[in-house]
């Protein structure tokens, strides 16, 4: 009777490990999305991991780094449940070699999760799942719904815009403005600037918040293509995604966002017409021949001819090119920093593109041409550099 007894407190501490079946390409590609938001270097070693959580059929992944959670659930084959934080880099190095197989993870006593291949087996050392940070609830949140795809397109459009400067916290985001009418998104480094917005969709009332970049990059690269609604919710301090069975919680970037409206000059009776392709290519050769810190190239309009040149003085380069364009205005010299021009024309996708001047000292205005959808338009703005007769 006591050896039946002995028998049943270690089969029943069997039927407890935690274990799952899961198939190996599966879990390879969602741990890759959630892997970019792991930084190399951690102040918490726990941050290290993926917070790993069973329950009956489901395994819920995290990563975090403080400021940025994402999670996502997994279908498994598996009727118990556990937590436990596995190391985020030697899983997915171990991941990205299997061909698609089912893999068996089972948590052994000896601290470490012991992973069964066709062919072999792997144990590694897991940590405690409760050290792993909670992410945040957010309390009383507003919401807006918008298609991933539109989404993605949004922060492609503008992100390249922002800044990088630490002094300048709340330009290094993007700035979402919501309201009844439509949703805009702006970014800007204080050299260039990009207003992307969308009158086609719209929010129940009005709201205001600054994105950081890299949550931003990662639901862009995850939404390009998606037709799945995303759940935006959001309050003073945090932002919330959710599509699919994946969220993303980031801390947003506290502060006012500069008042990018006041820098859009109005008046601008300097119209160029060109085609994108031309003008891109044509920026992209003569900008070889330019200063190399400041990277000015200068454009001269004049009836329907565009001659763009540069010069670097120091090395006796220099390069120019005339190119047929439309306009209409007063003949005109502006010098621009080529880098911004490429990477403005670059982020457009339409076949003509007008520029809008006023004079040589006030910022241009890029507008694509065509290949709009409804409701959708894009301004890009880029300060001119000071011409050197």
């Amino acid at each position: 009777m006591e050896d039946y007894n002995l028998e049943s407190d270690s089969s029943k501490k069997e039927s407890q490990r935690m274990k799952f079946i899961v198939s190996s390409t599966y879990l390879l590609k969602q741990l890759q999305v959630l892997g970019g938001v792991i930084n190399t270097s951690n102040t918490l070693p726990i941050l290290d991991n993926f917070l790993f959580v069973l329950e009956k059929g489901k395994l819920t992944v995290s990563a975090s780094d403080l400021e940025t959670t994402m999670s996502t659930v997994l279908e498994v084959d598996s009727d118990n449940e556990g937590t436990i934080a596995v190391p985020a880099r030697l899983l997915l190095d171990t991941l990205k070699t299997f061909p698609e197989q089912p893999l068996t993870f089972v948590v052994e006593d000896n601290n470490t999760v012991e992973i069964s291949s066709n062919h072999g087996k792997y144990a590694l050392a897991y940590a405690d799942g409760a050290e792993f940070p909670k992410a945040v609830e957010l309390a009383d949140p507003s919401s807006t719904s918008i298609m991933g795809d539109i989404l993605a397109n949004a922060i492609n459009k503008t992100i390249f815009a922002a800044g990088n400067d630490d002094l300048r916290p709340v330009m290094s985001g993007v700035f979402f403005q919501f309201s009844p009418e439509n949703l805009t998104f702006v970014a800007t480094d204080a050299h260039k600037l990009v207003k992307y917005r969308r009158t086609d969709v719209q929010a129940s009332e009005v709201a205001e918040f600054i994105m950081p970049k890299k949550p931003l990059n990662l639901l862009k690269g995850i939404l390009t293509g998606s037709e799945e609604d995303v759940l935006i919710e959001y309050n003073d301090s945090n932002a919330k995604f959710s599509f699919n069975e994946t969220e993303l919680i980031c801390r947003l970037i506290d502060g006012k966002y500069p008042n990018y409206e006041a820098v859009i000059p109005k008046e601008n009776p300097n119209k160029l017409s060109i085609s994108r392709n031309q003008f891109l290519s044509s920026v992209r050769r003569v900008s070889i021949f330019s200063n190399k810190t400041t990277h000015q190239i200068r454009l001269k309009i004049a009836g329907a001819e565009l001659n763009i040149s540069a010069e670097d003085i120091d090395y006796s380069n220099k390069a120019e090119e005339r190119l047929t364009c439309s306009y209409q205005g007063d003949d005109l010299q502006i010098g621009f920093n080529s880098r911004f021009l490429v990477e403005m024309l670059g982020h457009l996708s339409s076949d003509d593109v007008s520029l809008e001047m006023s004079l040589p000292n006030r910022a241009g205005i890029l507008t694509p041409a065509d290949g709009l959808d409804e409701g959708e338009s894009i301004t890009m703005l880029v300060m001119p550099v000071m011409l050197n007769n």
